[in-house]
């Protein structure tokens, strides 16, 4: 072996190595739309005291980890994002309403003296710096202001009474300085005769009182009550109890949040779609790796070797790591195995061209002519799809950035997989004298049956250019009429309410769950069917109440009936994300115009982003006609297609380059045939091998997954016949105004003859 493969080889065993230890004494860190759980995306606002502000933020976010340690969650997440919002997540937590409550609330705990009964107006007897507020008998009272709040309170405990019937109440402790505060209080209280409003002590929890008890006879006037003998009573339930307690506890929150995005999963739904994801991943890979042996015959079974080392690889690195796996992730990572499939074909493919078309090559410099010809075309369609990963992770949210970091360690892994693994299998193998001599064995020494099609035929593609514009055109025109009659139908992300899903017992048809709602008071809620015996309901904002009318609702139709998916988004929050997806799609865009146009020429580069708008309008339109839904997810999918269009029309036009360099004085318009009759087979396997994986997910990957899979398929398959049938016609067009030079071909140093060192005379070629 040479040094080179040497080399290769000896990095692929490391890496591999590495990763069966990482897979073996590792475990992944699942999403809670796989394990089960609650997401919640707290917003925090001004109050009159306070900012919402990074640092009101940060402290927020340790009382919030304290009242969810309280909670008795395990393995929560509580995190800052952005400037003023906090992101929580509760894993197994998949009845998130005591949750919300403990979390959202404020607990604005204050003690203060009692001025005596409100009379009159509101205001009537009001003094300047008092508060008049009805105790638990709903009697108003006006109280003094307060130099004692929560923050004093060192433990607060629930406890019940049960020998004098008095019932569950809280027992406060204070701290030193509050606890000298509280006896001031009291004893100034106790100053007043028994009866009398002024001997009460108003307790006030966020603006509320909630306990206002008399000061005890036995206290004397100035001497007031020691600290660890106060108790807050009010006829608490249990449960009512322990989470005053936890939240006076916890502490006070610098600044109030509101919820303005509740997610939950059940954990039975997070398990079918693991299940589901890993059939199509098995089925789709195994199908992928049997089409590329029967093309390439020994050397398309050493690609599904390393297409086996990718995914140990990616599931490694994603596992080493700590990326959390989402359902969109997990769909990631299966799309891109067959993405990985890609710089395999064009490496193949070259190498098809390179022993067919100079007979002195041999198989092992043929294969390494490939290789080396198909890097730069491997680098700039994997740079492409890495910028839409980029942008997921950048301006997505939840499941949608997971879906980003899996796509981009799966686009990097991909590239070491083909460069490095299938280069070192390949480059042992063509050594072999037997698999030398049979071109029938190695797949290389055959040109293929698409490429034979071709070169038999020789279809003149581009004669009438304009006319593939116009059926471009065409299918952009109904794409924008779908839009315009159907309208798209946005998700709750982009729109806020409320997504619920349910399963039955008993089958229930879409009708008579409408019906049945309808009588409940939701005429206007949306049901769709998801299964035989799962329901979608959409709503606009609903509380709790709301969802549990819903529930009885259906569960009058389709008896005993679970929620399996609760998603709730604000209406402001809604109107965010719509906005960072237009932020998202125009900047994927401008960035692959960018780059397209520093990698090639600015006409290369706007005809390859027509190509890449006129896929999206047509993917957003059929979504429209089918009244598909489009969300988070949708999002994910449409810019996965971005690079893949970029992805194709990047394989066309370095060929046409590569080409129009060697001959510079012939015309644009056979060099671009010529170009893409050469790309043809490559675009060709490489979209079959991507179409068995997406199948597989559609088919197999259950109801979560299915509008993802499907968007990506239409995808493809848009995306392929734009990057030839629209992408190198706006190409021509350009060109034939611009007039323009050839581009500067690549200067290269030969490489010496095995056995004499080359000779170095300052000569270059």
């Amino acid at each position: 072996m040479t040094r080179a493969t040497t080399v290769r080889a000896v990095l692929a065993a490391a890496v591999l190595l590495v990763s069966i230890f990482v897979t073996l004494t590792m475990s992944p860190r699942l999403g809670l739309d796989l394990q089960g759980g609650t997401r919640l995306v707290l917003q925090a606002r001004d109050s009159a005291t306070a900012t919402a502000d990074r640092e009101s933020t940060d402290r927020t976010v340790e009382v919030l980890r304290q009242r969810i340690d309280a909670l008795g969650v395990a393995e929560p997440t509580v995190t800052r994002s952005g400037e003023d919002r906090v992101l929580v997540e509760l894993p197994d937590v998949t009845d998130p309403r005591e949750a919300a409550e403990v979390l959202g609330r404020t607990a604005q705990l204050t003690f203060h003296p009692v001025n005596g009964p409100a009379t009159g107006s509101a205001d009537g007897g009001k003094k300047s710096g008092e508060l008049i507020l009805p105790d638990e008998t709903g009697r108003d009272l006006r109280l003094g202001a307060s130099d004692l709040s929560g923050a004093g309170v060192k433990d607060a405990r629930a406890e019940f009474d049960g020998q004098r019937g008095a019932g569950w109440f809280v027992s406060l402790d204070f701290h030193d300085d509050a606890s000298r505060a509280w006896t001031r209080l009291t004893g100034q209280a106790a100053c007043h005769p028994p009866q009398d409003e002024r001997r009460r002590v108003a307790i006030v929890l966020d603006d509320q009182v909630i306990s206002a008890p008399q000061v005890s006879p036995s206290v004397g006037c100035g001497a007031g009550m020691p600290s660890g003998t106060t108790q807050i009573s009010g006829s608490f339930s249990a449960d009512e109890a322990k989470n005053l307690a936890l939240l006076i506890k916890g502490g006070a929150l610098p600044v109030p949040v509101d919820v303005i995005e509740q997610r939950t999963v059940g954990p039975t739904l997070g398990a079918e779609a693991i299940s589901a994801s890993a059939r199509a991943a098995v089925i789709g890979a195994g199908l992928t790796a049997l089409f590329i042996t029967f093309v390439y015959r020994l050397f398309g079974g050493l690609a599904a070797l390393a297409l086996a080392g990718y995914a140990l690889i990616s599931y490694a690195a994603l596992v080493a790591l700590g990326v959390t796996l989402t359902l969109p992730g997990l769909a990631g990572f299966v799309l891109a195995i067959g993405m990985a499939v890609d710089a395999n074909v064009l490496a193949f493919e070259r190498a098809r061209e390179e022993y067919a078309g100079r007979s002195r090559r041999t198989l092992r410099s043929a294969t390494a002519a490939g290789f080396r010809n198909a890097r730069s075309a491997v680098i700039d369609s994997n740079v492409t799809t890495l910028l839409a990963a980029g942008l997921l992770f950048a301006l997505g949210s939840g499941p949608v950035k997971g879906f980003g970091v899996t796509l981009a360690i799966g686009v990097l892994v991909s590239m070491f997989s083909a460069l490095v693994i299938a280069r070192a299998l390949t480059d042992v193998a063509a050594r072999s004298r037997f698999v030398t001599d049979f071109p029938a064995v190695n797949g290389i020494g055959l040109p293929g049956r698409v490429r034979t099609y071709l070169t038999h035929r020789s279809p003149h593609l581009f004669r009438r250019s304009r006319r593939w514009l116009i059926v471009s055109a065409a299918l952009v025109a109904v794409a924008v009429l779908g839009v315009t009659l159907r309208g798209v139908n946005l998700g709750v992300e982009f729109t806020g309410g409320r997504l619920m899903e349910y399963a039955t017992t008993r089958p229930v048809d879409v009708d008579t769950a409408r019906t049945a709602l309808a009588d409940a008071g939701f005429a206007d809620a949306e049901v769709t069917t998801a299964g035989e015996r799962e329901l979608s309901v959409r709503t606009g904002e609903t509380g709790e109440r709301a969802e549990a009318a819903i529930r009885a609702a259906l569960t009058g139709e389709g008896g005993a009936t679970t929620k399996v998916r609760d998603d709730l988004i604000g209406p402001s929050l809604g109107d965010e994300l719509r906005r960072h997806a237009l932020i998202a799609l125009g900047i994927a865009v401008g960035a692959q115009l960018l780059y397209l146009a520093v990698r090639f020429r600015w006409s290369f580069a706007v005809a390859a982003v027509t190509a890449l708008v006129h896929d999206v309008v047509i993917l957003i339109g059929v979504f429209a006609w089918l009244g598909r839904p489009v969300d988070g997810i949708f999002l994910a999918a449409l810019l996965t297609v971005i690079g893949y269009s970029v992805n194709d029309s990047v394989v066309v036009f370095d060929r046409v380059r590569e080409l129009w360099a060697k001959t510079p004085n012939a015309p644009l318009l056979p060099t671009a045939r010529t170009a893409v009759l050469q790309t043809v087979p490559r675009t060709v396997n490489t979209g079959i091998g991507a179409l068995f994986i997406l199948t597989a997910l559609a088919v197999l990957g259950g109801d979560s997954l299915e509008d993802f899979a499907l968007a990506l398929l239409i995808g493809i398959c848009v995306g392929t016949y734009s990057s030839v049938f629209t992408a190198v016609p706006v190409a021509l067009a350009m060109e034939a105004r611009r007039k323009a030079s050839p581009p500067t071909p690549r200067r290269t140093r030969p490489a010496p003859r095995r056995g004499r060192p080359a000779a170095d005379n300052g000569a270059r070629v």
